[in-house]
């Protein structure tokens, strides 16, 4: 039997005036899986999250969510999703507690149900404490997470994520972790966009990066990793040693970085079978003693800088800000 898609995009295209957010975008989610979107910033990322949740309409494509279309069936695909947005969209006048009850109610809930669901993301987030306090009192971990119980209030199949760690310092992006493994565990959907690509290693089952509004890559993180050849070979020497540059420099795939005391030395490699014990076998021809030898696998940050062409971590702030205008225009 065919596995379900609960998203699914085919040949989407959105354009700002001259600025082409989506180019032609296709991708799917299986039902019960995580997609990592990554992407630099400005590439088109949060345009089609815009599309995929209603709130913008697409030039060309078509997409469904949980089975509706977005465009004939915008209604039932709302009922069917929820979304955490970049920024927190919650009243800074509300409590924690009122403002998760008021989105129940707002979603036809019903006043009773809508507080039992409220106390119950409020523990799950571990925001029991901080109910009743005046949600411009949080700190902004705090408001992140009830941002994302916001978005679960009606227990969502689909769930969007754009960013939802952004900001949050290291122990508070765990807890976000945690539970977004949970919501799979229970059958959720999700569509996770990010820059923090250990999230996407960590916790999506299929990974695509976007670049000026195209699909440029896709598949498992593990994938992605093996078809980007980004290992590298880290030699430490027991001490610095005149021949080691000309006898590793044969053996690998690019400029042999030396450190400044001489002693590692490291370098791009084809990461096949046996290469540690040809590298040892040659140090020890030149007559070159060495503490250790490691082939690191190639991360999620070699395959964004192979196909991007720059590091995930290098802002552009002007194409940031771009985006930020173009995609949160009101349609």
């Amino acid at each position: 039997m065919a596995q379900l898609n609960m998203i699914e995009a085919v040949g989407l295209t959105k354009a700002y005036g001259e600025t082409q957010a989506l180019a032609g975008v296709d991708f799917a989610v299986p039902a019960g899986s995580i997609l990592g979107v990554l992407g630099p910033n400005g590439a088109g990322k949060t345009t089609a999250v815009r599309i995929l949740t209603t709130l913008a309409t697409p030039d060309d494509g078509r997409a469904t969510v949980a089975g509706y279309d977005i465009r004939t069936q915008a209604g039932e695909v709302r009922r069917r999703i929820g979304v955490a947005a970049q920024d927190a969209t919650l009243d800074g006048m509300l409590t924690g507690r009122q403002n998760l009850a008021l989105i129940g109610e707002l979603s036809r809930m019903g006043r009773a149900a809508s507080r039992t669901r409220a106390s119950e993301l409020l523990e799950r987030f571990e925001l029991t404490f901080a109910a009743d306090r005046i949600l411009k009192g949080y700190s902004g971990g705090m408001r992140r997470r009830l941002d994302l119980a916001a978005s679960l209030m009606t227990r969502p199949p689909v769930l969007f994520l754009d960013e939802p760690t952004t900001g949050l310092d290291p122990t508070s992006r765990q807890r976000v972790w945690d539970v977004i493994r949970e919501l799979v565990a229970e059958g959720v959907t999700l569509l996770l966009t990010t820059q923090y690509l250990e999230e996407a290693d960590t916790l999506a089952d299929q990974i695509i990066v976007i670049d000026h509004g195209r699909v440029i890559a896709e598949g498992t993180p593990r994938e992605l990793k093996e078809a980007s050849k980004g290992a590298r070979l880290v030699v430490t020497l027991s001490s610095p040693h005149e021949r080691a540059l000309s006898a590793l420099q044969q053996l690998v795939e690019g400029r042999v970085h030396v450190s400044d005391d001489g002693r590692q030395l490291d370098a791009p490699v084809d990461s096949s079978p046996g290469l540690a014990t040809i590298v040892v076998r040659a140090l020890d021809a030149a007559d070159i003693l060495v503490d250790n030898i490691e082939v690191r696998p190639p991360s999620l940050d070699d395959v964004f800088f192979s196909l991007t062409g720059h590091p995930a971590s290098e802002a552009d702030l002007e194409s940031d800000e771009l985006a930020r205008e173009l995609e949160g225009a009101t349609l």
